[in-house]
C-alpha cells in the first residue's frame, strides 16, 4: 500500500507539473509572425472555441466554427480566421523550415499563390492545402525510383532465383505505397466533404460574412463561395492525379510478381526436367548393368578366356543403356507437348482487336 501511494502521488506530481498548453505561431495579414505559449482554457476563451472543436480527432478535416477554419492534415494543426493564421504544436513535426521560410512570404501576398488578391482565408488554406499536396507528391517520389529499381532487377528472365533483399526492400516500399494511397484516400474524402455541401462551403468564406464591404463586392463581381469551391476542387484533383499514380504502381507491383513467379517456375521446371532425365539415365545404365554384375560372380564359363568378351558385354551394356534412355526421352517428350490450340478465325481476331483498342483507360487531364 505504501509503494501503491508513492507511485500515485508521483504520478500525479507529473501530471500537474504540465500544463495544458498550446504552442501557436501567429501568422498576420501584414507578416508580422510571433510564437507563444498559451493555456489551452484561456486560448479557448479568447477564441470563442470549446474544447471539443479543437479535439483533431481526424487525420484529415476541414471544419468552420464561430467564423473560424480548423484544419488537421495529419501532423499540422492550425486555425483560420479573417485577420490571421494559428498553427498549433507544431515543434517536433519537421515543419519549421516551411513556417519560418515559406508560409511566412505566402501568406503576406508575395504572389506566389493564385489566391493572393482575395481575402485572408483563401490564402492561408491554399498554403495549407499546397503544403499537403507537396507533402504527399515527395512520399511518392521517394517511393516510385526505389519500386522500378527493384521490379527491374527481380524481373530479369537470366535470374534462376530471386534475391531476398530486393523482395525485403519491394515489401517495404509496397507496404509505404499502401500508407500513401489511405493517405491520400483520406485527404480526397475531406475535400470531397466539403465539395458536395453549398452551405459548408459558403461557410469557409469568412470575410464575406464579416465585411458587409466584402458582401457587397461578392454580389457584384466575384462569388467568394464559387471561388472556394474552384480552389478546392483544384486540390482535390491534383490528390486524384496522385492517387492514379500510386494505384498504377500498385498494378504494377502486382503484375511484376506474376511475372516473378513466372520465371521461376519456368527454372523449376528445367530443373525438374533435367532431373527427370537424369533418372531415366541412371535407370538404363542401372538395367544394363546386370549383365557386369553376372559376369562379376567369379562364376567359372567359358567366356572369361575369350579376352574379347570383356569388351563385347561392355560395349552391348552402353549401347543398350543408350538406346532405352532414348526411347525413354522420346517418350517424356510426346507427353510434355502442349498441345495445339485451334486456329483463331481471322474475322475474329480483327474484332477483339478492334474492341481492345477501344476499351483503353486514357489518363485523365487537369
Amino acid at each position: 500500500l505504501f509503494c501503491r501511494d508513492r507511485v500515485t502521488d508521483a504520478s500525479h506530481a507529473a501530471l500537474s507539473s504540465v500544463a495544458p498548453v498550446f504552442v501557436v505561431m501567429k501568422f498576420e495579414q501584414d507578416g508580422n509572425v510571433t510564437a507563444f505559449e498559451k493555456k489551452k482554457t484561456e486560448f479557448y476563451q479568447e477564441l470563442s472555441l470549446q474544447a471539443r472543436d479543437l479535439r483533431f480527432q481526424h487525420l484529415s478535416s476541414i471544419t468552420s466554427r464561430n467564423n473560424m477554419i480548423i484544419i488537421r492534415m495529419e501532423s499540422l494543426k492550425a486555425v483560420i480566421t479573417p485577420e490571421c493564421l494559428m498553427v498549433l504544436d507544431f515543434r517536433g513535426l519537421g515543419l519549421e523550415k516551411w513556417l519560418v521560410l515559406e508560409l511566412g512570404p505566402q501568406l503576406a501576398g508575395d504572389g506566389a499563390l493564385a489566391t493572393y488578391s482575395l481575402p485572408f482565408e483563401f490564402r492561408a488554406l491554399e498554403a495549407i492545402l499546397q503544403h499537403r499536396i507537396s507533402t504527399l507528391q515527395t512520399r511518392l517520389n521517394e517511393v516510385q525510383p526505389q519500386i522500378l529499381d527493384c521490379l527491374e532487377s527481380l524481373v530479369d528472365p537470366k535470374l534462376l532465383s530471386a534475391d531476398r533483399s530486393k523482395l525485403h526492400m519491394l515489401l517495404l516500399n509496397s507496404k509505404s505505397l499502401s500508407e500513401l494511397e489511405t493517405d491520400i484516400k483520406v485527404f480526397k474524402d475531406s475535400l470531397l466533404k466539403i465539395l458536395d455541401e453549398d452551405e459548408l462551403i459558403e461557410e469557409l468564406c469568412l470575410t464575406k460574412w464579416t465585411d458587409p464591404r466584402v458582401f457587397e463586392e461578392s454580389n457584384l463581381h466575384i462569388d467568394h463561395a464559387y471561388e472556394m469551391e474552384l480552389l478546392l476542387e483544384n486540390y482535390f484533383m491534383q490528390a486524384d492525379e496522385l492517387g492514379n499514380k500510386a494505384r498504377e504502381m500498385k498494378g504494377l507491383i502486382d503484375d511484376s510478381e506474376s511475372v516473378i513467379f513466372i520465371n521461376l517456375d519456368s527454372h523449376r521446371n528445367v530443373m525438374m526436367r533435367l532431373n527427370l532425365q537424369l533418372t531415366m539415365g541412371t535407370f538404363s545404365l542401372s538395367l544394363f548393368g546386370m549383365m557386369g554384375v553376372a559376369f562379376g560372380m567369379n562364376l567359372e564359363s567359358s567366356f572369361e578366356e575369350d579376352p574379347r568378351v570383356f569388351w563385347l558385354v561392355t560395349g552391348f551394356m552402353f549401347l543398350g543403356s543408350g538406346l532405352i534412355w532414348r526411347r525413354l526421352l522420346s517418350f517424356l517428350g510426346r507427353h510434355l507437348e502442349p498441345t495445339s490450340l485451334p486456329p483463331i478465325p481471322p474475322f475474329w481476331r480483327k474484332n477483339q482487336f478492334t474492341t481492345l483498342k477501344g476499351s483503353e483507360i486514357k489518363p485523365g487531364v487537369r
